[in-house]
């Protein structure tokens, strides 16, 4: 008996020590910013400047944007933040912007986004990868993406617009859940141009792009505590071989890559679209350039190619409607032009009508302005860095954020910031702002490299709806607008729900 509390006494002390290190880490960490001569905000244990992670009520998103204002408000140009007790370096001004992103970029290559290929070649792809790694795949991979290459797959992804109509058609004598039908016509687009096959989205309720689609975007608590360890200890997170996929999915998306591609080179089958564009590299071996590509690396931006057209083009769309909507003169001006220019192209949606329809331009970039469909974006120092204009160092391995939601309701760059104005984006009003007080797809060498193709779907959906229904705000919809607590991206809390009047 004597024995067993001794062993009791002694763990006990154990996990009282081992608490005691925690918090003098923790204490010694949050000395960071201070003696870096950087404003911060008090950060508090164990999460630092965040929400409890299994209590939060606000996106992270918005809490970042939270101190992007009050950093605005003390006119900081820069702060200090602790994301657990990792410091975080948060950039405000729209100088140091541009900096980071752009003209100091060889000091903050990568993004910091945890990854191991050896468990998870999937989660290896473009948008995770830094360093030459990135370099040399981002090279591969950009003419893919030229206005010459969306033109080819123009065609591809016109023929899903007609079950889109039909989906509208078969729901509008009721309550329409519009981020539904757009996740559906999107995961068919990016189905057909990413993979060559029919994703059967609108038929099939549980089709399994669509259900692994929105698996990767659900938000559970397991998934964020997840990523706050492949975040904060992307080491620990190696060593215990977590992957950033899950196996189902990631299991799922090679069977179908590795399919298509033996079936394509089996039979000699080509098709007009990003699967074969890949494969092309795939097999350019003989040109000894560099250029070619594995089966894993073609899975790995099929699949990211796939998760991000997918997400952000049918939230895009789905605010966009949300906020025509709510002012139906913008709603009409929009259909104006679209019957406008149609009328150029014998009423058919062609790719040169979509270029030229330039008031839906603004209404994307508006938008994007109020929905960015990543509130922040982040960079990691690769190589200490001196701001110009300051004797300060930002040291190899921190983690920056870009708080585009902050930015991009700064009443100094857009003045009553929660109005939905596209004038905002007219030529003058673009040409007097600031570069980088708009930034939807991050800037600079890494930025979104499959824009062109998710504001030409997005411009697809929006035109093939409006030239053909007139949309109103079902009582369904919860507002004012509340965004998901859980989602990495900004998607409406209860959903946005509409009603659709056939013209």
């Amino acid at each position: 008996m004597f024995s067993n509390w001794g062993l009791l006494t002694d763990l006990v002390g154990v996990i009282i020590a081992a608490f005691a290190i925690i918090i003098a880490y923790y204490k010694w960490t949050f000395g960071y910013w201070k003696q870096k001569n950087i404003p911060y905000f008090p950060p508090s244990i164990p999460f630092g400047n965040l929400e409890n992670l299994f209590t939060a009520t606000s996106n992270i998103g918005v809490q970042v944007k939270h101190f992007y204002d009050e950093m605005r408000h003390n006119k900081w140009k820069h702060g200090g933040l602790f994301f657990l007790a990792n410091p975080t370096y948060v950039v405000v001004d729209l100088e140091y912007v541009k900096n980071v992103l752009t003209k100091d970029f060889q000091y903050f290559v990568d993004r910091g986004v945890y990854y191991n290929e050896e468990v998870d070649p999937i989660g290896a792809h473009l948008f995770a990868l830094g360093g030459p790694k990135w370099r040399n795949l981002r090279t591969k991979l950009t003419p893919t993406f030229t206005s010459g290459k969306m033109k080819m797959m123009f065609q591809t992804l016109v023929d899903c617009e007609v079950n889109l109509v039909k989906k509208i058609e078969a729901k509008r004598k009721t309550p329409i859940d519009i981020k539904d039908v757009l996740g559906c016509f999107t995961a068919d687009i990016i189905g057909s141009c990413a993979f060559g096959l029919n994703c059967n989205t609108f038929e099939e309720e549980d089709s399994p792009f669509r259900k692994y689609g929105k698996k990767v975007f659900a938000g559970s608590t397991l998934q964020r505590l997840q990523v706050s360890i492949f975040m904060n200890f992307p080491r620990l997170a190696k060593f215990l071989q977590m992957r950033q996929i899950p196996k189902d999915i990631g299991d799922f998306y090679s069977k179908v890559v590795t399919d298509n591609v033996e079936y394509r080179e089996k039979n000699n089958f080509t098709r007009k679209d990003f699967m074969q564009l890949l494969i092309d590299m795939k097999n350019n071996k003989s040109e000894g350039d560099g250029n070619s590509l594995t089966l894993d690396e073609i899975t790995a931006q099929c699949f990211v190619f796939f998760i991000a057209g997918f997400e952000t083009s049918s939230t895009t769309m789905t605010f966009a409607l949300y906020e025509l909507s709510k002012n139906q003169e913008l709603q009409e001006k929009v259909r104006t032009e679209i019957e406008t220019v149609l009328a150029k192209y014998d009423g058919k949606i062609t790719y040169e009508a979509i270029q030229d329809m330039k008031y839906m331009n603004q209404v994307l970039n508006e938008t994007l302005r109020k929905y960015p469909p990543l509130p922040f974006i982040t960079r990691q120092c690769v190589k200490d860095y001196k701001i110009p204009d300051q004797d300060i160092i930002i040291e190899n391995g921190t983690r920056v954020i870009i708080p585009i939601l902050g930015i991009h309701y700064d009443p100094e760059y857009y003045p009553n910031p929660d109005k939905f104005d596209p004038e905002r984006f007219s030529e003058e009003n673009v040409k007097n702002r600031h570069n980088y007080a708009h930034i939807p797809f991050g800037e600079g060498p890494r930025i979104c490299i499959g824009l062109r193709f998710g504001l030409m779907q997005s411009k697809v959906g929006l035109t093939s709806l409006l030239r053909k229904y007139r949309f109103k705000l079902n009582k369904k919809t919860k507002e004012p607008i509340k965004f998901q607590v859980k989602s990495a991206t900004l998607a409406a809390e209860g959903e946005v729900w509409l009603d659709a009047e056939k013209l």
